[in-house]
């Protein structure tokens, strides 16, 4: 298969981030370099936007990864250690949602033949593994001739494909630590101030502005702002 170098991009971009003891560099391999044995306990992410992808890690030693959440709760997985790394990764692809990492199989993905595997290497050697497999057009390249008027766009085909629309308030950034020290009556401190408008993302991306309402007792968004399309919002 044709590896493209937003490919390439997003390995090298999972490999700075990752918890390990670096620097970590990643080099396209071929997939029988990758035991199937821990292939079948890796790290997987599913990718959403603008090119969707399958994303999996595969470790050799998960014990930096334990040092790195810096407690044995079981309430922290790898799958969350590895979780800024992942987003680091799928950043590379263009704007989406990456969905929750969760550690499961990942032998069938990392056997596909659309699979692009890179070995993650470090002062000591071979650290693991990173496959990412593109679903549908991929970054860079040609898009296809439609057979659309000239004069438009038939949106019937798709027209009941759902997306994921998220309302956004604040975020903010927390150590593990922080998170494990929660408790109820806890108090999160935000990144927006109190009246600013609400996000509203359409599949991770930005493409409106809103109020948070309450209809009927459930909570709500009255739209303040469509963004335009050369905002780049769609």
């Amino acid at each position: 298969m044709n590896t493209t170098t937003a490919e390439y991009e997003a390995a090298a971009s999972l490999a700075v981030r990752l918890p390990l003891p670096g620097p970590l560099t990643a080099d396209l391999c071929a997939a029988s370099e990758v035991p199937a044995a821990s292939a079948s306990t890796a790290v997987v992410a599913s990718f959403v936007g603008t090119a969707s992808a399958d994303l999996a890690v595969v470790l050799l030693d998960t014990k930096p990864l334990i040092a790195a959440a810096g407690t044995l709760s079981p309430l922290v997985s790898p799958a969350d250690v590895m979780a800024s790394a992942l987003d680091a990764a799928s950043s590379s692809l263009g704007d989406g949602v990456l969905g929750a990492p969760a550690v499961q199989d990942a032998l069938p993905l990392f056997t596909d033949t659309e699979t692009s595997v890179f070995r993650l290497t470090g002062p000591s050697g071979t650290v693991g593994w990173f496959a990412v497999r593109l679903r549908g057009a991929k970054p860079g390249a040609a898009p296809r001739r439609s057979s659309a008027p000239a004069n438009g766009i038939n949106l019937g085909r798709i027209s009941n494909v759902e997306m994921a629309m998220t309302v956004e308030i604040g975020r903010t950034r927390m150590s593990v630590r922080d998170v494990l020290d929660l408790e109820p009556g806890a108090v999160i401190e935000l990144d927006r101030s109190a009246g600013a408008p609400a996000d509203v993302l359409l599949n991770g991306r930005l493409v409106a502005h809103g109020e948070v309402v309450v209809v009927d007792q459930d909570y709500a968004v009255r739209i303040t702002q469509i963004l335009d399309v050369t905002d780049g919002a769609l």
